[in-house]
């Protein structure tokens, strides 16, 4: 096992890895920007390092700056928690080449998933069922990229190879605006990701956004977690997260759960990765594979029992999974809201000091936020300051406990996203459950059109 890691990250996750490393016994690194002197994670570790200031690209992305901390602080290991480089197949390549160990998957298999043509002809290949589309990038042909839109028929949707995050996408409900479109998508897939390739896909109308986690050792032994149902989104982005999916039966989530089990088999996957799929009129979807922890990790942990950073960790240091399919129990179910600093309803980011905070508790309720009284959240980052999550035997009532800790909780000096979740956890659509990725934004619309009459 390490006696040293280096966190990669802030906020939250920073301080969930290091919660996970001071079980295992391990001397922890934080590092920070200028902007996150005073935050939770720096003052708790072993040691820290400022590597720059506040803007991200002079600090958490500064790939010299991190390799230079682990370096003068003796780490073994780097682990980059999600976002920033944590899916950056150069930084893993980097930290291995500077000698320390990336606790996640190869860079070659970063790459590979990371490019989402590559990654859909790997799924294939696998069994993994992928949504109709093009068979790798579109052709420059503009009669043959109409041909392939006639027989996938319309909607259609353009996306970048190299997109993610919702970016790089865009729907086309007519032949008329295809090729404007496909264009339009190439430019800005090249602007923003350096990769102007695009591929195509049929558009599903009203599909629910479903996700399996799984471990690999790099001993060839994989498993998968079950599955996190994350569809109710705003502009792509998640807001509530739970496992199980409701209203979807186990012996269909047990058998999407072998093929991607057995997909990072084939390639020699290492690490914790999540399958993200559409499921719609009882079928999954590949759309692709995020190849790191994920924000909604804790609902798969309350239902498993099992700690999916430790085994990160675990993993990175060459032990082999301590289970297998057989031995992973599912028992209850678990809620995730993503607080965030932002006004609840028009969704604007809130940074600034936080002047009282107060988080609930009892039984079935968890935490996991960098965040205390006093605390001033900087303006140059994601606006997610939290995430509470409640465990219980049935959903009903991990619902309930959800809305007795939403109404403990206090977050003032600031505004927060609190309210929208209450008044999601009262909404009938949700409380049924099943609701598909286009909800949320509809209730959205409908609300802000009732307000302007």
């Amino acid at each position: 096992m390490f006696e040293k890691i280096l966190i990669a990250n802030r906020g939250e996750i920073a301080l969930r890895i290091l919660r996970a490393c001071r079980e295992l016994g391990i001397r922890t690194v934080a590092v920070h920007s200028e902007a996150d002197t005073e935050a939770k994670y720096v003052k708790l570790a072993d040691e820290s390092v400022c590597i720059g200031p506040a803007p991200s690209a002079l600090s958490y992305l500064h790939i010299p700056a991190l390799i230079s901390a682990a370096e003068v602080t003796d780490a073994e290991a780097i682990h980059p928690g999600y976002g920033f480089l944590s899916e950056n197949a150069d930084f893993a390549e980097r930290a291995e080449q500077s000698g320390f160990v990336f606790i996640g998957p190869r860079a070659e298999t970063i790459r590979l998933m990371g490019d989402k043509v590559s990654a859909k002809d790997t799924m294939r290949a696998a069994g993994v069922p992928c949504v109709p589309g093009s068979e790798g990038a579109l052709p420059e042909d503009p009669q043959e990229i109409l041909r392939i839109a006639h027989d996938i028929g319309y909607p259609v949707i353009i996306k970048a190879a190299g997109g993610g995050g919702g970016r790089g996408m865009r729907v086309v409900h007519t032949e008329a605006a295809l090729l404007g479109a496909v264009s339009m998508t190439q430019s800005e897939a090249g602007a923003a990701f350096g990769n102007p390739t695009v591929y195509m896909e049929k558009f599903l109308e009203n599909p629910r956004h479903v996700e399996i986690q799984v471990l690999a050792d790099e001993h060839g032994n994989a498993v998968h977690l079950g599955e996190r149902d994350c569809s109710m989104q705003r502009r792509h982005q998640k807001v509530i997260e739970e496992a199980p999916a409701p209203g979807i039966e186990r012996k269909h989530i047990a058998r999407i759960g072998e093929r991607c089990a057995d997909a990072c088999r084939r390639i020699g996957y290492r690490g914790a990765g999540t399958f993200e799929f559409l499921y719609e009129n009882g079928e999954f979807y590949f759309i692709e594979m995020n190849t790191r922890v994920q924000v909604e990790h804790p609902v798969t942990e309350q239902i498993t029992g099992i700690d999916i950073v430790q085994q990160q960790i675990r993993i990175a240091a060459g032990e082999r999974l301590p289970f297998r399919q057989k031995d992973i129990e599912f028992r209850g179910h678990a809620i995730e809201c993503r607080i965030n600093a932002e006004d609840p309803f028009r969704f604007t980011p809130s940074p600034g000091k936080v002047t009282n905070w107060h988080t609930p508790g009892g039984p079935g309720v968890r935490v996991d936020s960098h965040v205390y009284g006093g605390y001033t959240i900087p303006s140059h980052y994601d606006s997610m300051i939290g995430k509470l999550i409640t465990f219980g035997d049935t959903r009903e009532q991990a619902i309930r406990r959800m809305r007795i800790a939403l109404s403990e909780m206090v977050v003032e000096g600031i505004r927060s996203n609190v309210a929208l979740h209450q008044e999601l956890m009262l909404d009938a659509r949700f409380v049924e459950g099943g609701t598909s990725i286009h909800y949320l934004e509809h209730k959205l619309a409908e609300r802000n059109e009732v307000k302007s009459d």
